[in-house]
């Protein structure tokens, strides 16, 4: 699977499943935009590729906001190319008891799950049309599928991108462009030690695989889904999950 000639952008790729994937699409031959309001983390990642000799570049960007989506797609289309590949992967989750969201949360998350995909699609579809040939992947999640408590808002807004996914694909089918979506199960990121501790382990352990997914495993995905091989498939959901949710 070579997606070499081809530019990507990916959400969020600083750390984690962004990160990962980032690298994978690198390695697969991609000329890689690195998007995280994470400056620092970004250009780390991004050196750490050009120090490998692949083609990559970093960009702090607030995924929610059009201003900074529109200045990185340019810098990205000038100094890798037309952008080709977009991993809509930047999200943040929170664990709030039902009653005790609040308005501003629940906006926020909303905010930079959901409006993110719209600001950030809209801002590189001109190339993909131009090429008729483009692949949208947004990062949802099996809490979306299955539900999960305390997390109504963090649910709400992922089952929002798969929506938006089937949608979307269904305006593009004829165009060339392909939008899918990869929902992850418990992955061992970064952020998910932050939020839940010394829990990881044990939660990992009480699932059917007994271990929690790594970013890895999501990369893979994501790479599947922007290749050529993949062009036959839009609008679908491809549950990584480790067998926490069936479909």
């Amino acid at each position: 699977m070579s997606l070499a000639g081809k530019t990507a952008i990916v959400t969020g790729a600083a750390s984690g499943i962004g990160l990962a994937t980032a690298r994978r699409l690198a390695v697969a031959g991609a000329s890689v935009a690195i998007w995280d309001l994470n400056e620092e983390g970004a250009q780390a990642a991004a050196a750490a590729l050009v120090g490998e000799g692949r083609r990559a570049i970093a960009s702090r960007v607030d995924v929610s906001k059009r201003a900074d989506a529109d200045a990185a797609v340019k810098a990205a289309r000038e100094q890798l190319g037309p952008v080709g590949i977009l991993v809509n992967n930047a999200g943040m989750s929170a664990f709030t008891p039902f009653m005790e969201i609040g308005e501003e949360l629940w906006d926020r998350i909303m905010t930079v799950n959901l409006k993110s995909l719209l600001v950030c699609t809209q801002a590189v579809l001109p190339d993909m049309l131009e090429a008729k040939w483009g692949r949208v992947i947004n990062v949802s999640s099996s809490s979306a599928q299955t539900g999960a408590a305390t997390m109504v808002h963090y649910a709400a807004s992922k089952g929002g991108v798969i929506g938006f996914t089937k949608a979307l694909a269904q305006e593009l089918a004829a165009t060339g462009i392909t939008v899918n979506n990869v929902p992850p199960g418990f992955v061992d990121t970064p952020m998910l030690r932050e939020q839940l501790k010394d829990r990881v382990d044990m939660i990992a352990a009480a699932s059917p695989m007994k271990r929690p997914g790594r970013p890895e495993d999501m990369a893979a995905a994501i790479a599947f889904l922007a290749s050529e091989e993949a062009g036959y498939i839009t609008g679908h959901t491809l549950s990584v999950n480790g067998g926490r949710y069936s479909s």
